[in-house]
């Protein structure tokens, strides 16, 4: 069978755009530049801080298979997602460095230059995986991704949230990305043959640790800030970030992915896609002068 052949995407190629955010400018970003809420400031930090090496791991995952893709539809498909997650990696890395200078220490431990020990290490580690397994991890990271992302750019009470006008730039153009890929992988893994036993499987053992991982990393980063040690304040505020807009409810969205015969496309965000293309790149678009 020509991989790709097999395939069921409604989402367009995702196309490459050479972003060049500005954090900082014209005027200094704050050590909350999610305003006046730790958590949430932390939580954002912990991710843009894993965004890098994860989306190069997701990167590394699909290479594993490009070679055997004739099928030109697909194969444009995954040039368009290394482009966009190289991109993305690019980007957060600029935040993460102002992130570090900010003193947020955890990041740093993410932070690591291409062919340094950190990342041979994990290189070594994913290779004495499988390799569907290794994919079939990137298909559900970016399923995790992609519902978080409809959220981010579906709830009015999210786009509302106080805090720094180019953070939440950075994670609208991220969001809308990850909703124009989001099937890609999976369109790979399944291609070539994973299995849904492994799929499943995976997205089964994941869904039980995100919240205790997630909320560990969360924890560590705000320990390691001694201008968030506020405890009070900090589990008032975790309390009503768990109750709100952006966790609550959020792992009963994933589970569809644990269903038989699952694909991403049947969570149809085409409107959403529509509605923050025109918004982020269109004529007037928000992110036309970002496009470097």
């Amino acid at each position: 069978m020509t991989i790709g052949q097999d395939t069921k995407s409604l989402t367009p190629y995702p196309k490459v755009r050479r972003m060049r955010f500005r954090f900082g400018q014209p005027e200094p970003m704050t050590h909350q530049f999610v305003r006046d809420d730790i958590p949430l400031t932390h939580l954002i930090a912990v991710l843009s801080g894993a965004f890098p090496p994860g989306e190069e791991s997701f990167i590394r995952s699909v290479r594993k298979f490009s070679g055997g893709i004739t099928d030109p539809v697909l194969k444009k498909r995954v040039a368009g997602f290394i482009g966009q997650e190289a991109v993305h990696g690019q980007q957060h890395r600029v935040l993460n460095d102002q992130l570090i200078e900010m003193g947020f220490p955890i990041v740093r431990i993410f932070t690591f230059e291409p062919g340094a020990l950190r990342e041979r290490a994990l290189v070594r580690i994913e290779n004495l995986v499988p390799r569907h397994a290794h994919l079939a991890f990137t298909a559900l990271a970016e399923h995790y991704t992609a519902t978080l992302a409809a959220r981010v750019l579906g709830e009015e009470a999210i786009q509302t949230i106080p805090g720094d006008p180019e953070v939440w730039n950075l994670l609208n153009w991220h969001a809308f990305e990850e909703l124009e890929h989001k099937s890609v992988a999976f369109d790979v893994y399944r291609a070539t043959g994973g299995s849904e036993a492994l799929r499943i499987g995976l997205m089964a053992g994941s869904y039980a640790l995100t919240i205790p991982v997630v909320g560990l990393g969360v924890a560590v980063s705000i320990l390691s800030d001694p201008r968030s040690w506020r405890p009070i304040k900090v589990a008032r505020q975790s309390v009503r970030l768990v109750r709100g807009p952006i966790v609550k409810g959020l792992l009963k969205e994933m589970r569809p992915y644990m269903r038989p015969g699952f694909h991403p496309d049947d969570i149809d965000t085409t409107e959403l896609l529509e509605r923050w293309r025109a918004e982020l790149f269109g004529a007037q678009g928000e992110l036309v002068d970002r496009i470097g």
